[in-house]
């Protein structure tokens, strides 16, 4: 054979043996085997999988008293995924006045309510087994405002007299506090005005709007969506004018909340969440975080709502029932005559999940 050519076959076989030696080691080392860096990365990938698998959300039914913007803290709870953090998933339905909120409760339809505590005031003192009992507090004051068929820029309390009010229902939170702003500001009910409880809550704007009554007391955005519309002129703050008063609350049965404590540890921690979101967040960030829940109210009107409720400074600082606040709604009840025996606060109201909130 020719000496060149052995000579080249010699150079291949070398060469071949040099390159099947480091693709022996290259594969040595990567060798898979059980114990190996790629079957472990494919074990800590599993682990890893099932430690990010979530929990499947506990949902929870929820009825609030109506849709308002005075709830900010709740839709942004619902908005910013707080609930979700805390294991909820929220099925929120609107009523349509406290007393609707209450017998959803008290018959099973819902978990829990989002009204007035005068509801759980009522119930307790008819002597029931299985009471309602108040666990968080969203709002220290009335959300609502007056709003006036004539425009009057230097509105006084005492410009009401002579005049027909709608002031919502009898027994309700909204008419019982515009009583007791009227009488702090030298106003005989019985005398001075004329009180129409005839139109139920989710109808006072609407009959306004129609020609009746020369006032009426409505939450935003209904108040300036009436400003907007021409049928009325927002004159004052109905909240503005008391004390912090126990206003808006959630609560459940009795049995509901020993059964669930730690549904009801995490609800509150949820809301908590939400009071503390508005409280380091712009008007024009919280007007955005609960936009979806009123789409019907363009952004500049819910920008200037929000900012029309934070100037009243409505919204607890966190969910634990003030217990003067408690006393004050029992007196502004006493005083519409719609309270004759006042309930202890720890008969009613349970604050230790807001005392633990996280």
């Amino acid at each position: 054979m020719n000496s060149k050519i052995i000579a080249i076959m010699i150079v291949i076989a070398i060469l071949a043996g040099v390159i099947g030696f480091f693709i022996g080691m290259a594969v040595a080392s990567n060798n898979i085997t059980p114990n190996n860096t790629a079957t472990n990365n494919i074990a800590n990938d599993n682990v890893t999988n099932e430690e990010k698998t979530e929990k499947p959300l506990k949902e929870i039914s929820v009825m609030e008293v109506t849709r308002s913007i005075f709830y900010a803290p709740q839709y942004v709870a619902l908005s910013q995924g707080f609930f979700e953090e805390e294991g909820l998933k929220i099925d929120l339905t609107t009523g349509s006045g406290a007393d609707s909120v209450m017998t959803a409760v008290l018959s099973n339809q819902v978990d829990i309510g989002f009204a007035g505590p005068e509801a759980s005031i009522y119930v307790y003192n008819q002597g029931s087994t299985d009471y309602p009992k108040v666990f968080a507090q969203l709002t220290k004051r009335d959300g609502s405002f007056l709003v006036s068929r004539e425009k009057n820029d230097d509105f006084k309390w005492t410009d009401v007299k002579g005049s027909v009010i709608i002031p919502g229902r009898v027994g309700g939170v909204p008419n019982m506090t515009l009583q007791y702003v009227l009488r702090q500001n030298g106003i005989d009910i019985e005398k001075d005005v004329t009180l129409d409880t005839s139109i139920s809550f989710d109808l006072m704007a609407g009959a306004f709007s129609a020609g009746n009554a020369d006032y009426v007391s409505l939450f935003e955005p209904t108040a300036s969506a009436t400003e907007n519309a021409n049928a009325g002129y927002i004159v004052a703050s109905i909240g503005a004018q008391t004390d912090e008063v126990t206003y808006t609350t959630y609560f459940a049965s009795s049995s509901y909340i020993e059964k669930n404590s730690d549904v009801i540890q995490s609800f509150t921690n949820a809301i908590n969440k939400g009071l503390q979101w508005v409280k380091n967040h712009s008007t024009e960030e919280i007007a955005d975080a609960i936009a979806e829940y009123f789409p019907d109210t363009d952004r500049d009107l819910l920008i200037k709502v929000v900012q029309n409720y934070i100037d009243i400074d409505p919204w607890n600082t966190t969910p634990v029932v003030s217990e003067s606040g408690f006393n004050l709604l029992q007196t502004i009840m006493q005083q519409a005559d719609q309270l004759d025996e006042r309930v202890a606060f720890s008969d009613v109201v349970d604050n230790s999940f807001a005392e633990k909130v996280k």
